[in-house]
């Protein structure tokens, strides 16, 4: 049975539908408190590089090859372990993938919901 994989901002109010709440920023979100955020899991090694993040500045004519660059990234070590524990996670209950992100479409948490939805 396959779980749902969700993608929220993390400054909307948590949801019992949420299962677990994993931030997917490299970068604590402005303003927001630690508690109030109600993270099971901050997952910065799945997030974007600054280097990444600095070129995309979520431009959505990036978006492309942001996702295409981000897959790579993705593919390290690092990220590639990070991505298993997410996957873990995510056999079991919901998770909801959060990111301080407007545009939840163009986000890395976006791609990183689509790549977890296809391992399955």
């Amino acid at each position: 049975m396959s779980t749902a994989i969700g993608v929220r901002r993390v400054y909307d109010a948590p949801s019992p539908e949420d299962g677990a709440r994993v931030l997917v920023d490299r970068v604590w979100p402005r303003g927001l408190r630690k508690d109030a955020a109600q993270l099971d899991e901050w997952a910065k090694d799945v997030a974007p590089s600054t280097e990444l993040r600095a070129w995309y500045q979520h431009a959505p004519a990036k978006f492309g090859e942001f996702r295409q660059r981000y897959t790579t990234e993705l593919e390290q070590p690092g990220p590639r372990e990070a991505r298993s524990r997410l996957r873990a996670l995510a056999a079991g209950k919901p998770v909801t993938l959060l990111t301080a992100t407007r545009d939840l479409n163009l986000s890395q948490a976006a791609v990183l919901a689509g790549l977890l939805r296809e391992a399955k």
